[in-house]
Protein backbone atom coordinates (compact mmCIF):
# COMPACT_ATOMS: atom_id res chain seq x y z
CA UNK A 1 0.00 0.00 0.00
CA UNK A 2 1.12 3.53 -0.81
CA UNK A 3 1.01 6.54 1.50
CA UNK A 4 -0.74 9.74 0.45
CA UNK A 5 -2.20 12.83 2.09
CA UNK A 6 -5.19 15.00 1.18
CA UNK A 7 -4.85 18.67 0.32
CA UNK A 8 -7.55 19.26 2.96
CA UNK A 9 -5.04 18.33 5.66
CA UNK A 10 -3.09 21.56 5.12
CA UNK A 11 -4.32 24.54 7.11
CA UNK A 12 -1.28 26.78 6.96
CA UNK A 13 -0.78 29.73 4.61
CA UNK A 14 1.12 27.65 2.07
CA UNK A 15 0.83 27.64 -1.68
CA UNK A 16 0.47 24.36 -3.56
CA UNK A 17 4.19 23.95 -4.20
CA UNK A 18 4.91 24.36 -0.47
CA UNK A 19 2.25 21.78 0.35
CA UNK A 20 3.90 19.35 -2.06
CA UNK A 21 7.24 20.03 -0.40
CA UNK A 22 5.88 19.53 3.11
CA UNK A 23 4.17 16.28 2.10
CA UNK A 24 7.32 14.94 0.47
CA UNK A 25 9.52 15.93 3.42
CA UNK A 26 7.14 14.17 5.81
CA UNK A 27 7.49 10.92 3.86
CA UNK A 28 4.38 10.89 1.71
CA UNK A 29 4.57 9.37 -1.76
CA UNK A 30 1.28 10.80 -2.98
CA UNK A 31 -0.91 13.88 -2.72
CA UNK A 32 -4.67 13.95 -3.19
CA UNK A 33 -5.74 17.20 -4.78
CA UNK A 34 -9.27 18.59 -5.03
CA UNK A 35 -11.54 20.33 -7.51
CA UNK A 36 -12.77 23.52 -5.85
CA UNK A 37 -14.30 26.89 -6.66
CA UNK A 38 -11.05 28.83 -6.50
CA UNK A 39 -8.16 26.47 -5.73
CA UNK A 40 -5.28 25.35 -7.96
CA UNK A 41 -7.69 22.98 -9.75
CA UNK A 42 -11.11 24.58 -10.16
CA UNK A 43 -14.19 24.60 -12.34
CA UNK A 44 -12.52 27.00 -14.79
CA UNK A 45 -9.14 25.24 -14.97
CA UNK A 46 -7.97 24.45 -18.47
CA UNK A 47 -6.07 21.35 -19.51
CA UNK A 48 -2.91 23.49 -19.53
CA UNK A 49 -3.63 24.69 -15.99
CA UNK A 50 -3.92 21.09 -14.84
CA UNK A 51 -0.75 20.11 -16.63
CA UNK A 52 1.11 22.86 -14.74
CA UNK A 53 -0.13 21.40 -11.45
CA UNK A 54 0.97 17.96 -12.60
CA UNK A 55 4.40 19.32 -13.54
CA UNK A 56 4.76 20.99 -10.12
CA UNK A 57 4.00 17.68 -8.39
CA UNK A 58 6.51 15.87 -10.56
CA UNK A 59 9.13 18.52 -9.77
CA UNK A 60 8.49 17.96 -6.06
CA UNK A 61 8.88 14.21 -6.51
CA UNK A 62 5.34 13.42 -5.42
CA UNK A 63 2.52 11.64 -7.27
CA UNK A 64 -1.01 12.96 -7.63
CA UNK A 65 -2.92 10.08 -6.08
CA UNK A 66 -6.53 11.13 -6.54
CA UNK A 67 -8.97 13.95 -7.20
CA UNK A 68 -11.56 14.73 -4.54
CA UNK A 69 -14.06 17.58 -4.31
CA UNK A 70 -16.28 19.17 -1.70
CA UNK A 71 -18.47 20.79 -4.33
CA UNK A 72 -21.15 18.10 -4.14
CA UNK A 73 -22.22 19.50 -0.76
CA UNK A 74 -23.62 22.43 -2.72
CA UNK A 75 -24.83 20.42 -5.69
CA UNK A 76 -26.88 17.36 -4.82
CA UNK A 77 -27.14 14.92 -7.70
CA UNK A 78 -30.44 13.73 -6.22
CA UNK A 79 -32.03 17.14 -5.70
CA UNK A 80 -35.66 17.76 -6.67
CA UNK A 81 -34.30 20.87 -8.40
CA UNK A 82 -33.23 19.94 -11.93
CA UNK A 83 -30.78 22.86 -12.01
CA UNK A 84 -29.06 21.50 -8.91
CA UNK A 85 -28.80 18.06 -10.49
CA UNK A 86 -27.34 19.62 -13.62
CA UNK A 87 -24.78 21.43 -11.49
CA UNK A 88 -23.72 18.10 -9.96
CA UNK A 89 -23.41 16.60 -13.45
CA UNK A 90 -21.23 19.52 -14.55
CA UNK A 91 -18.98 19.07 -11.51
CA UNK A 92 -18.59 15.37 -12.29
CA UNK A 93 -17.77 16.14 -15.92
CA UNK A 94 -15.11 18.65 -14.84
CA UNK A 95 -13.63 16.14 -12.40
CA UNK A 96 -13.26 13.61 -15.18
CA UNK A 97 -11.67 16.11 -17.55
CA UNK A 98 -9.30 17.55 -14.94
CA UNK A 99 -8.29 14.10 -13.69
CA UNK A 100 -7.32 13.13 -17.21
CA UNK A 101 -5.17 16.26 -17.60
CA UNK A 102 -3.62 15.69 -14.16
CA UNK A 103 -2.75 12.07 -14.95
CA UNK A 104 -5.12 10.75 -12.26
CA UNK A 105 -7.13 7.61 -12.95
CA UNK A 106 -9.72 7.74 -10.11
CA UNK A 107 -11.93 10.47 -8.67
CA UNK A 108 -14.08 10.81 -5.56
CA UNK A 109 -17.80 11.11 -6.30
CA UNK A 110 -20.76 11.77 -3.99
CA UNK A 111 -23.63 10.97 -6.39
CA UNK A 112 -26.51 11.78 -4.05
CA UNK A 113 -27.47 12.98 -0.60
CA UNK A 114 -30.64 11.93 1.17
CA UNK A 115 -29.84 14.48 3.88
CA UNK A 116 -26.79 16.10 5.48
CA UNK A 117 -27.00 17.03 9.15
CA UNK A 118 -24.04 19.44 9.13
CA UNK A 119 -25.54 21.61 6.35
CA UNK A 120 -28.21 23.89 7.86
CA UNK A 121 -31.48 23.75 5.94
CA UNK A 122 -30.24 20.93 3.73
CA UNK A 123 -32.79 19.48 1.32
CA UNK A 124 -34.07 16.05 2.34
CA UNK A 125 -34.67 13.70 -0.58
CA UNK A 126 -36.73 10.47 -0.38
CA UNK A 127 -34.35 7.53 -0.48
CA UNK A 128 -35.88 5.83 -3.53
CA UNK A 129 -35.67 9.04 -5.56
CA UNK A 130 -32.09 9.63 -4.40
CA UNK A 131 -31.14 6.15 -5.58
CA UNK A 132 -32.78 6.57 -8.98
CA UNK A 133 -31.26 10.01 -9.58
CA UNK A 134 -27.81 8.88 -8.42
CA UNK A 135 -27.93 6.06 -10.95
CA UNK A 136 -28.90 8.52 -13.67
CA UNK A 137 -25.98 10.80 -12.76
CA UNK A 138 -23.38 8.03 -12.84
CA UNK A 139 -24.79 6.36 -15.96
CA UNK A 140 -24.72 9.65 -17.87
CA UNK A 141 -21.06 10.19 -16.91
CA UNK A 142 -19.80 6.77 -17.98
CA UNK A 143 -19.08 7.66 -21.64
CA UNK A 144 -16.81 10.52 -20.53
CA UNK A 145 -15.21 8.32 -17.86
CA UNK A 146 -14.45 5.66 -20.46
CA UNK A 147 -13.17 8.22 -22.97
CA UNK A 148 -10.76 9.75 -20.46
CA UNK A 149 -9.89 6.46 -18.70
CA UNK A 150 -11.02 7.77 -15.32
CA UNK A 151 -12.84 5.58 -12.79
CA UNK A 152 -15.62 7.01 -10.62
CA UNK A 153 -15.05 6.21 -6.94
CA UNK A 154 -18.26 6.37 -4.91
CA UNK A 155 -17.48 7.55 -1.37
CA UNK A 156 -19.20 6.41 1.79
CA UNK A 157 -19.82 9.74 3.47
CA UNK A 158 -22.28 11.36 5.87
CA UNK A 159 -25.06 11.79 3.30
CA UNK A 160 -27.49 9.10 4.61
CA UNK A 161 -27.08 7.25 1.30
CA UNK A 162 -25.54 3.82 0.66
CA UNK A 163 -25.20 3.35 4.40
CA UNK A 164 -24.27 -0.35 4.25
CA UNK A 165 -21.50 -2.13 2.35
CA UNK A 166 -24.05 -4.37 0.65
CA UNK A 167 -25.94 -1.34 -0.67
CA UNK A 168 -22.73 0.20 -1.96
CA UNK A 169 -21.61 -3.07 -3.54
CA UNK A 170 -24.93 -3.50 -5.32
CA UNK A 171 -25.01 0.14 -6.43
CA UNK A 172 -21.55 -0.19 -7.98
CA UNK A 173 -22.36 -3.51 -9.62
CA UNK A 174 -25.62 -2.19 -11.10
CA UNK A 175 -23.65 -0.31 -13.76
CA UNK A 176 -21.78 -3.36 -15.04
CA UNK A 177 -18.78 -1.13 -15.70
CA UNK A 178 -15.17 -1.24 -14.59
CA UNK A 179 -15.35 2.56 -14.52
CA UNK A 180 -17.33 2.56 -11.25
CA UNK A 181 -15.82 1.58 -7.91
CA UNK A 182 -15.51 2.62 -4.26
CA UNK A 183 -13.54 5.48 -2.70
CA UNK A 184 -13.63 3.90 0.75
CA UNK A 185 -13.30 5.96 3.94
CA UNK A 186 -12.45 4.17 7.19
CA UNK A 187 -13.50 6.94 9.57
CA UNK A 188 -16.81 7.79 7.92
CA UNK A 189 -18.05 4.27 8.65
CA UNK A 190 -17.59 4.51 12.41
CA UNK A 191 -20.84 6.42 13.01
CA UNK A 192 -22.92 3.42 11.91
CA UNK A 193 -20.67 0.43 11.33
CA UNK A 194 -17.21 -1.10 11.12
CA UNK A 195 -14.72 -0.54 8.29
CA UNK A 196 -13.37 -4.09 8.61
CA UNK A 197 -16.85 -5.34 7.65
CA UNK A 198 -17.08 -3.14 4.58
CA UNK A 199 -13.70 -4.03 3.11
CA UNK A 200 -14.32 -7.76 2.40
CA UNK A 201 -17.74 -6.99 0.90
CA UNK A 202 -16.45 -4.24 -1.38
CA UNK A 203 -13.29 -6.21 -2.17
CA UNK A 204 -11.78 -5.50 -5.57
CA UNK A 205 -14.22 -2.64 -6.07
CA UNK A 206 -12.08 -0.47 -3.76
CA UNK A 207 -10.17 2.05 -5.87
CA UNK A 208 -8.81 4.29 -3.13
CA UNK A 209 -8.81 4.31 0.68
CA UNK A 210 -9.21 7.36 2.89
CA UNK A 211 -7.66 6.89 6.31
CA UNK A 212 -9.53 8.77 9.03
CA UNK A 213 -10.18 8.02 12.68
CA UNK A 214 -13.30 8.85 14.69
CA UNK A 215 -14.57 8.76 18.26
CA UNK A 216 -18.11 7.39 18.31
CA UNK A 217 -18.92 8.95 21.68
CA UNK A 218 -18.68 12.45 20.20
CA UNK A 219 -21.37 11.72 17.62
CA UNK A 220 -20.74 14.77 15.40
CA UNK A 221 -18.17 15.93 12.87
CA UNK A 222 -16.04 17.05 15.80
CA UNK A 223 -15.43 13.36 16.52
CA UNK A 224 -12.83 13.07 13.77
CA UNK A 225 -9.45 12.85 15.45
CA UNK A 226 -5.80 12.10 14.73
CA UNK A 227 -5.04 8.65 13.35
CA UNK A 228 -4.70 6.07 16.15
CA UNK A 229 -6.69 8.34 18.50
CA UNK A 230 -10.19 7.07 17.72
CA UNK A 231 -12.21 3.88 17.52
CA UNK A 232 -11.02 2.44 14.20
CA UNK A 233 -9.75 -1.10 14.74
CA UNK A 234 -6.61 -0.60 12.69
CA UNK A 235 -5.21 -4.15 12.97
CA UNK A 236 -8.51 -5.52 11.63
CA UNK A 237 -8.69 -2.89 8.89
CA UNK A 238 -5.17 -3.63 7.68
CA UNK A 239 -5.80 -7.37 7.79
CA UNK A 240 -8.97 -6.91 5.74
CA UNK A 241 -7.21 -4.74 3.14
CA UNK A 242 -4.45 -7.31 2.75
CA UNK A 243 -7.00 -10.11 2.52
CA UNK A 244 -8.72 -8.49 -0.48
CA UNK A 245 -5.35 -7.75 -2.08
CA UNK A 246 -5.54 -3.98 -1.86
CA UNK A 247 -2.19 -2.44 -2.75
CA UNK A 248 -3.19 1.06 -3.83
CA UNK A 249 -3.18 4.53 -2.35
CA UNK A 250 -4.13 5.08 1.29
CA UNK A 251 -4.75 8.79 1.77
CA UNK A 252 -4.89 10.53 5.13
CA UNK A 253 -7.78 12.99 5.12
CA UNK A 254 -7.20 14.95 8.29
CA UNK A 255 -10.17 17.22 8.82
CA UNK A 256 -10.73 19.32 10.81
CA UNK A 257 -7.38 19.77 12.62
CA UNK A 258 -8.08 23.37 13.63
CA UNK A 259 -7.87 24.55 16.39
CA UNK A 260 -5.74 21.66 17.60
CA UNK A 261 -2.85 22.54 15.26
CA UNK A 262 -3.53 26.26 15.01
CA UNK A 263 -0.03 27.29 16.09
CA UNK A 264 2.07 24.76 14.18
CA UNK A 265 -0.13 23.20 11.48
CA UNK A 266 2.84 21.56 9.75
CA UNK A 267 3.08 19.27 12.79
CA UNK A 268 -0.13 17.59 11.68
CA UNK A 269 1.55 16.46 8.47
CA UNK A 270 4.56 14.87 10.16
CA UNK A 271 2.46 13.32 12.94
CA UNK A 272 0.08 11.84 10.38
CA UNK A 273 2.95 10.35 8.41
CA UNK A 274 4.33 8.65 11.53
CA UNK A 275 0.89 7.34 12.45
CA UNK A 276 0.42 5.88 8.96
CA UNK A 277 3.79 4.12 9.18
CA UNK A 278 2.62 2.53 12.42
CA UNK A 279 -0.73 1.54 10.89
CA UNK A 280 0.95 0.00 7.85
CA UNK A 281 3.16 -2.04 10.19
CA UNK A 282 0.17 -3.62 11.97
Amino acid sequence: MKKSISIWSFYGNWNLEEKFRLAKAAGFEGFEIDLSDDGPVNLKSTADDCKKVRAAAEKAGIALSGLATGLYWGANGASADAANRQKAAAILQRQIECANALGIDAILVVPASVGVDFIPGCEVVPYDLALARAKELIQAALPAAEKHKVTLGIENVWNKFLVSPIEMRDFIDSFGSERVGAYFDTGNVLAWGYPEHWIPILGKRILRVHLKDYRRAVGSAEGFVDLLSGNVNWPSVMAALRQVGYAGWCTAEMIPPVPFYAHAPETLITNTSRAMDAIFAL
